[in-house]
């Protein structure tokens, strides 16, 4: 079975079209290297993973292009395209996990020394 045979049946089998699988596998691919081996998605390590399997997919697509010189810059543009694709999302989750932690958790309120997390505190009367 041919790479391409193996894409084809991950559209008919999930209803995506290509570029939301480049998407969705490129997250799954991230997390689950993130969670597995018990790394910050900050880590550069998930990301580059990402990185060479979205370039091994490229590079499995390029070799359908055979002898003929005619649909290779269309397969050229089509590859930027999937790259593009591919690392936009998993880039700014590691720029954000690196550079920002706190900004998708939010920030704790202090009251009185308590964190409070935004919830009232109890006082003891």
């Amino acid at each position: 079975m041919l790479w391409l045979d193996i894409k084809i049946m991950l559209e008919n089998v999930t209803g995506l079209d290509r570029d939301a699988l480049h998407i969705y596998g490129a997250l799954a691919i991230q997390f689950s290297l993130a969670l597995f081996f018990r790394r910050s998605l900050g880590s550069l390590w998930p990301w580059t993973v990402v990185l060479a399997a979205a370039l091994a997919n490229e590079y499995l697509d390029y070799q359908r292009l055979g002898l003929s010189k005619a649909p290779e810059a269309l397969l050229r543009q089509e590859a930027y395209h999937d790259l593009w694709n591919t690392m936009l999302i998993p880039t700014v989750l590691m720029l954000i996990a690196r550079f920002w932690p706190t900004w998708m958790i939010g920030k704790s309120k202090e009251v009185d020394g308590v964190h409070t997390n935004g919830l009232q505190s109890e006082t003891a009367v």
